[in-house]
């Protein structure tokens, strides 16, 4: 007993969980009383410095559990040393998980590990009856899966909604199997389906409720207080999806019908849901007050089903070269690649961000086309490698007052932020010598400490890294003169090249900024600054005049340099 208390030093995690599986009808089970019984347990055998983890509503079949995860956050830290469970299957019922924890991760992380009711202490050496009790709980949740899916499935068939109300609908107050009309909603939902008939596609439609402030589903619902699965936070809640919109279109359910067995899952350790084929659908109509007539809901189907759709992106069709080279010179957003629908040998870029297109922020569009792009980009290649060839030895003074005048820049800017990471290193670790006086004369509570500390330590640990990082480039900057030589040496093999490639684009560019266009008709200009790697935007002595090149059919590419 000496030897064990000799082991207990930091956390004593008490984790308790509690799911729909383990009955309500047991009291024994509740979160209250498994706290009880472990802080009993602890008092009486002399385990301080107690902290709770929690997972009260969360299967036992899933490790996944917030309450749980945190414990896993804390041992990694080195927080925790002794694990109290009431039983093995609050740990959890899945066997192989379960023996893993117990067997490997606990002890290698020198991990005590305590199951009061099932008489199990790693202290103790090995316990031969624990596998089997994992087996055991296993068993038991497995069987309670069988029983569960034996009643949906009798339910489902008997025509019970199994599935929320859909936006529209909501549960009725006196009988939760039924769903009555909201009245706010439902006229969304007609909005929506009159739209569609009257030509409006769902980019069009989404739009149209955003300009109206109109809420998303997600946002509408946590609005009126009603609890749905899915992402809470929502960067805009009245920024509509146009695959939200089409979601709503093909819903069978706002003609009164109640559709059971859309998905199904493949087994009680498995609770990703998988489409179900239609044929094993089971349909009952008319069960509820219809928002959208069975008419226009036929329409509707017929009409989306005419839409012509985009043919599916092959998986191993080539990029674009200049695809995640491409920004927009207003928002920063990337440039993305597209292929005109009627000519598909036409590939342009266009902000990502624009606020027609996407409905983002950015104002214009930015609109290139690639073959344009790719003159530009060879015409200036071209001018710089008629600079190398005429004058090699100014081009490398030029390249050599750049990388001189940047690493400058760059090593004022690394040290400042070198002094301002160790001045706050310094800070962090008087906090915690602080801290910890704290902690022992009584000031501060143990559980304070521990968060406190755990916030400092994280801190220290990241000031760590980022420390390393800097002093890293500080000491790589030597290394300019190096990068200069692969400049040179990347615009020789271009010399010798007849097109441009892929792999060469990228060695010798870092990222092509495009502006709007100006102008109009023959007056009609735009402005990119191309950034190369190692050396950024520089401006190349004019050496010859204007470039000029067809791009296309009756389309000619003007190349006019700043200088000119």
């Amino acid at each position: 007993m000496q030897s064990k208390k000799k082991d207990n030093v930091g956390v004593t995690a008490l984790y308790c969980r509690l799911s729909r599986d383990d009955g309500t009808d047991n009291d024994s089970n509740s979160i209250v009383n498994q706290k009880k019984l472990l802080q009993k347990y602890a008092k009486e055998h002399g385990f301080s410095n107690t902290r709770s983890y929690v997972d009260d509503g969360y299967t036992g079949t899933n490790f996944n559990r917030p309450g749980f995860q945190k414990l896993l956050e804390d041992i990694e830290m080195g927080y925790v040393s002794v694990i109290i469970v009431k039983d093995m299957s609050r740990l959890g019922r899945d066997y192989l998980q379960v023996g893993y924890y117990t067997d490997t991760y606990f002890p290698d992380r020198n991990i005590r590990f305590i199951a009061v009711n099932d008489c199990v202490d790693s202290a103790d050496g090995e316990n031969e009856l624990a596998p089997f009790r994992n087996v055991m709980n296993e068993m038991y949740a497995r069987d309670i899966s069988r029983k569960v899916r034996s009643s949906h499935r009798l339910r489902g068939n008997a025509g019970e909604p199994l599935s929320q109300p859909p936006y529209g609908y909501l549960k009725s107050p006196e009988n939760k199997k039924k769903w009555i009309i909201d009245p706010e909603a439902a006229q969304v939902v007609q909005d929506i389906f009159r739209m569609c008939l009257e030509g409006k596609g769902n980019e069009t439609i989404a739009r149209i409720l955003q300009e109206r402030k109109v809420l998303i589903p997600m946002a509408y619902w946590r609005e009126k207080g009603l609890g749905r699965g899915g992402k809470k936070v929502q960067p805009d809640p009245y920024k509509w999806c146009k695959t939200t919109i089409a979601k709503i279109l093909a819903q069978q359910e706002y003609c009164g019908d109640v559709i059971n067995f859309k998905t199904y899952s493949k087994s009680f350790k498995n609770k990703a849901r998988i489409p179900n084929p239609e044929e094993n659908w089971a349909v009952f109509k008319d069960v509820h007050e219809p928002i959208i007539d069975r008419e226009t809901f036929e329409a509707v189907q017929k009409l989306t089903k005419k839409t012509k759709r985009r043919a599916p992106k092959v998986d191993n069709a080539e990029k674009n070269m200049f695809c995640d080279l491409l920004y927009c010179a207003d928002c920063g957003s990337k440039l993305w690649s597209h292929v005109n629908t009627i000519n598909k040998d036409i590939q342009y870029f266009s902000c990502s961000n624009y606020k027609v297109d996407t409905r983002g922020t950015c104002e214009t569009r930015h609109y290139i086309r690639a073959d344009a792009i790719e003159q530009v980009v060879m015409l200036e290649l071209k001018r710089m490698a008629r600079f190398l060839q005429s004058d090699e030895e100014a081009f490398a003074d030029l390249l050599a007052q750049k990388t001189q005048k940047d690493i400058i820049n760059e090593q004022k800017a690394l040290q400042g932020e070198l002094q301002r990471c160790t001045a706050r290193n310094q800070k962090v670790a008087e906090l915690y010598e602080k801290l910890y006086e704290d902690n022992v004369s009584g000031k501060v509570t143990d559980e304070w400490f521990m968060q406190l500390s755990h916030k400092y330590e994280v801190e220290r640990m990241e000031l760590k890294t980022k420390i390393a990082s800097l002093n890293e480039r500080i000491n790589n900057l030597g290394t300019m003169q190096q990068n200069k030589d692969r400049f040179i040496n990347a615009i020789r093999r271009f010399m010798e090249m007849k097109k441009l490639t892929a792999p060469l684009l990228r060695e010798l560019i870092d990222e092509i900024t495009v502006y709007e266009t100006e102008g109009v008709g023959k007056n009609r200009s735009q402005r990119i600054m191309i950034h190369y790697k190692f050396i950024g935007y520089i401006e190349i002595p004019e050496c010859g005049s204007n470039y000029k090149a067809d791009t296309r059919k009756g389309v000619a590419v003007e190349y006019i340099t700043k200088s000119a």
